[in-house]
């Protein structure tokens, strides 16, 4: 008596093996599929690979922000009559940096000057994605600064608070120098004006939106996060144009 023949059963390929662009791609070129088509694959799997690398930035950030570093002030600053307390940029970077790492992140700066001094803070993934927070403020001619130490003490004082603002982080127990600036430095008539016709035009959820950039109202937004909430609604007016 022969012995029964076993018919063994493939494991089926999961929807991401069979449905990313990738394999698609591959099912096209395999099946000669006409150059258009290809084009339009390659686009798909560009679109495919960014919105992944936007959710693995997300990710990356949630992670971080479970645990973030405590920032403690390490640096005095006195000068007339006044005195205060601060976080040196080496001290945040340092902290900030090898806990960033640990998640695929990390952090740069880019400096313009156009009558004030705008510093741009970038946090890259390692797949690609970065968002930005950018500030600008006047060159601090306080004490006794010549001209190009009062543009370097801005740099500096940016580039802490970018990195900072861009991460959602303060120093522990806030910096001294920078409770007055963060009550007064809001977005002005004209961009509020603009986030509120965008939001109309986009037919944006407020309550949605503010949740998403963690404050209360539009009026009370920082400058450090307009920005961020320009670019957001404008990629959402260019999807609503497309679709």
């Amino acid at each position: 008596m022969e012995p029964k023949k076993t018919t063994q059963i493939s494991k089926p390929e999961t929807d991401l093996q069979v449905n990313s662009p990738a394999e698609m791609i591959r099912i096209a070129v395999s099946g000669g599929a006409d150059l258009e088509k290809l084009k339009g694959l390659l686009d798909l799997q560009e679109r495919w690979e960014a919105n992944e690398a936007r959710k693995a930035y997300h990710r990356a950030m949630s992670e971080f922000k479970a645990n973030p570093p405590k920032i403690k002030k390490d640096k005095k600053v006195s000068y007339k009559d006044v005195r205060y307390s601060h976080a040196s940029l080496a001290n945040v970077v340092e902290q900030i940096t090898k806990e960033l790492s640990k998640h695929g992140l990390s952090a740069s700066w880019s400096t313009k000057q156009n009558g004030q001094i705008a510093v741009t803070c970038r946090i890259t993934h390692v797949q690609g994605h970065s968002e930005e927070t950018c500030i600008s403020a006047q060159a601090d001619a306080t004490g006794s600064k010549n001209s190009i130490q009062a543009i370097g003490s801005t740099i500096t004082y940016l580039e802490r608070y970018t990195l900072l603002s861009a991460l959602g982080l303060a120093t522990y127990d806030q910096d001294d120098d920078a409770r007055s600036a963060v009550v007064e430095d809001k977005i002005d008539e004209k961009q509020l004006s603009t986030i509120v016709d965008y939001i109309n035009l986009t037919k944006t959820d407020e309550a949605k939106f503010l949740k998403y950039l963690g404050i209360d109202a539009v009026a009370s937004m920082p400058k450090s996060l307009y920005q961020k909430a320009l670019t957001a609604l404008q990629a959402k007016e260019k999807k609503n144009a497309c679709a």
